[in-house]
């Protein structure tokens, strides 16, 4: 007769999820292929690679039949969504969490996995609008430093 673990003892079949695993790495030792947050990967995407990855994510999306579906209000509400889904990581978070939210692996993978899906259809929506997503950029810092020259009034956060 097999002997069934009380609800207080661990069923010594069933691994720990919470012990540390012997083939696993430190965590709190950096890997060296891991970029650091705010230092560039040696093949990081620059500005001039974005109409590439325009085009990478046109390919996908015709490679699977989507290009009906990317509509300017479909691609918009996307976007909403994934913004709203990089939110939720920040929901309930102090400040000063906020601000260390990358020291966490699980939550810095996260919020690049959903920086990445924002990305992806803020570039898909500028690619059906015809925007050039820089040229747009530049023109709006432009208009702000128009709007709000330096030395103007200014506000201290929680005023």
């Amino acid at each position: 007769m097999t002997a069934h673990p009380t609800p207080d003892a661990p069923d010594p079949d069933v691994p720990d999820p919470d012990a540390p695993r012997p083939d696993a790495p430190d965590p709190d030792v950096p890997r060296p292929d891991a970029p650091q947050s705010g230092t560039p990967r040696p093949d990081a995407v620059r500005a001039a690679d974005l109409p590439a990855l325009q085009r990478r994510l046109a390919e996908f999306a015709a490679a699977r039949n989507w290009q009906p579906y990317h509509t300017p209000k479909n691609l918009a509400a996307a976007l909403s969504v994934e913004a709203a889904e990089l939110v939720e990581i920040f929901q309930w978070l102090t400040p000063e969490e906020s601000a260390r939210v990358m020291d966490d692996a699980g939550t810095a993978h996260r919020v690049r996995d959903e920086v990445a899906d924002v990305l992806a259809y803020l570039l898909q929506l500028c690619e059906v609008l015809g925007v050039d997503p820089l040229d747009a950029l530049a023109a709006k810092i432009e208009r702000n430093e128009h709007r709000f020259p330096v030395g103007g009034a200014r506000r201290t956060p929680g005023e």
